[in-house]
């Protein structure tokens, strides 16, 4: 392969560093101040720089190089910023988990990832050593907590010590003795960032799991270059913006763009319960002008912005994605907005992102009457760079490309996608790599999303569910999102959700209802046939006759947005039992 140089995302932050060494690059929370506001700290570009310089130097002297798959289990801090720009300078793989998806699942990820290092909090640690986390392949592990801190480390030279003597007093117990760093001194040389290729490993990024058995989407160097750009480009967004990212993972991507990033003080696994004042403080102390947060976030946030008139006149963007973001939602967090400032819906996975994306205007303008009806949801327009397909559904391995896949406009079929921020295998998961990447002539493949959809005449792409939430009834294959849209415009629905019990092809469809409100049983009665009336006047919906209350749909960790309707399935079938 020819040599066309380092591409490493930790490259932008070296280029910041040296053009804008003093402008801001990481505020993160730290405790209130006497007047009840949220104190913060920060680094600058060149301390980020300097910081993951000097951590890059102790991991190096301890082994961590090029290739080594390091566990990052660090809360959204500092310290979380310089270990994983140190990890990529490094050219060190980084293995990113949600925490939040259960211990089964954390087990089972760490298993295939196979990590030989270790980065976390305290508690991460404790769970490792009691549960047995990466036993069989764990050569080094480093602490980062609030009473062991990266000074602390950086003190310590290689040496064993009692994690006793600090622990007890974190509220942790743990026996044994673990290693620590290094003591870097006054070195103060820059650390070469790792030669790596562009097809070369960058990171491992767990998918969170809302549809299967989380799996490991190994991400290249050029992958999340070909993102950096992407997403400067398709959102026009320029240096020295300020960023109040709510998703650890989207948070580094500020840096290599040239933002400030500000860490809102939240439970990142828990963005549809955010205290609104703990989003909007931040806003408007910093003049945030990007915000990304999940729908259930904007959702919360918008809601009680609207309610007192709240204004947000310093953003000039909004960036939600995770699940389709309800129209209602959008026209009501929108209102707190400039007329100039716009509310994007990029489309995407985990394993490819972004692949569309679609602005508020539209959606408030365009769209949103025909999704009411039932078209689905428009994602828009396939981004500069990707190729979307619409492909025959299937459920079986496509093992090699052929023109004859692609079904007409109009038609609803999964989504298949081609480009640089493609995903190309599942680590460690060759069968889960084989239903979702079909080969494609010199070289290419094609990402199969597990998403349904069509692509209209303009060349708008519209989603209608996940592939393993249709219903496939006697009658028929019903899709959830153009189903569940149709019952969603009653206003005493929060949000409707579409499950079939029973094996395929003979699956009875259940509407599944979260309310927006309590209501009494006497409501609930007529709400029923107020529901089946508006079912009746689409033909997609009339075959849907059984409609159950939930009191709150499960939902997962990441964005708290995407419903798991396999459990809802689960819970409908013991409630007609």
């Amino acid at each position: 392969m020819t040599d066309i140089g380092v591409v490493n995302i930790a490259s932008h932050l070296k280029t910041i560093a040296r053009s804008r060494p003093f402008a801001p690059a990481v505020f993160c929370p730290s405790g209130r101040d006497r007047s009840g506001r949220t104190r913060y700290v920060h680094w600058t570009y060149q301390q980020l720089d300097a910081e993951s310089d000097r951590i890059a130097k102790g991991l190096g002297s301890n082994g961590v190089g090029r290739g080594v798959r390091t566990v990052l289990m660090v809360k959204p801090s500092l310290e979380f910023f310089s270990l994983t720009f140190a990890l990529f300078k490094l050219g060190a793989v980084p293995i990113l988990i949600d925490p939040g998806m259960g211990i089964k699942n954390l087990g089972r990820c760490l298993d295939e990832a196979q990590p030989v290092a270790f980065i976390g909090i305290p508690r991460a640690q404790v769970a490792r050593r009691l549960l047995g986390w990466g036993r069989a392949t764990l050569q080094f592990t480093l602490t980062v907590g609030r009473e062991l801190t990266y000074q602390r480390i950086e003190r310590s030279v290689k040496r064993r010590f009692d994690p006793r003597e600090w622990l007890p007093r974190a509220g942790i117990e743990l026996g044994g003795a673990m290693d620590v760093l290094w003591d870097p001194g006054h070195d103060e040389e820059s650390v070469e960032i790792a030669p790596t290729r562009p097809d070369e490993t960058a990171a491992i990024l767990f998918t969170s799991g809302s549809t299967g058995p989380p799996k490991g989407a190994v991400y290249t160097h050029a992958i999340f270059a070909a993102q950096v750009e992407l997403l400067r480009n398709l959102y026009g967004i320029e240096p020295g913006e300020i960023d109040l990212c709510t998703f650890p993972l989207f948070a580094l991507f500020a840096p290599a763009l040239g933002m400030t990033a500000v860490i809102p003080e939240m439970d990142a696994t828990r963005p549809a319960h955010v205290d609104p004042n703990k989003i909007l403080e931040p806003i408007e102390s910093f003049g945030v002008t990007n915000l990304f947060g999940s729908p259930a976030l904007l959702k919360r946030v918008g809601g009680f912005g609207a309610e007192r008139g709240i204004t947000l006149p310093s953003l000039r963007r909004v960036v939600s994605a995770g699940a389709p973001v309800p129209a209602r939602v959008i026209e009501t967090f929108a209102k707190m907005l400039m007329n100039d400032a716009e509310i994007h819906t990029p489309y995407g996975a985990t394993e490819a992102l972004p692949v569309a994306s679609i602005n508020s205007r539209a959606i408030l303008g365009e769209t949103r009457q025909a999704t009411d009806r039932g078209a689905g949801v428009c994602v828009g327009r396939p981004v500069e760079g990707m190729r979307v397909a619409i492909i025959r559904i299937t459920d079986a391995a496509i093992p090699n490309w052929s023109d004859d896949l692609e079904l007409p406009d109009g038609q609803i079929g999964e989504i298949a996608v081609q480009g640089p921020v493609a995903t190309r295998e599942y680590f460690k998961r060759p069968a889960a790599t084989a239903l979702a990447k079909i080969a494609g002539p010199n070289g290419g493949f094609w990402h199969r999303m597990g998403d349904l959809g069509y692509r209209d005449d303009p060349g708008r792409i519209w989603f209608c569910g996940r592939k393993a939430h249709r219903v496939i009834t006697p009658a028929g294959t019903l899709f959830t999102i153009p189903c569940e849209a149709v019952f969603n415009t009653h206003p005493a629905v929060s949000r409707a959700a579409l499950v079939g019990v029973g094996t395929p092809g003979k699956m009875k469809p259940v509407l599944c209802v979260e309310l927006a409100r309590p209501r009494v049983t006497d409501d609930l009665q007529r709400l029923r046939t107020e529901l089946l009336e508006i079912g009746a006047r689409f033909p997609h919906t009339r075959e849907i006759r059984t409609i159950l209350f939930h009191p709150s749909f499960p939902v997962d960790i990441r964005h708290n947005a995407k419903i798991f309707r396999e459990k809802l399935a689960i819970w409908a079938a013991r409630k007609l039992r």
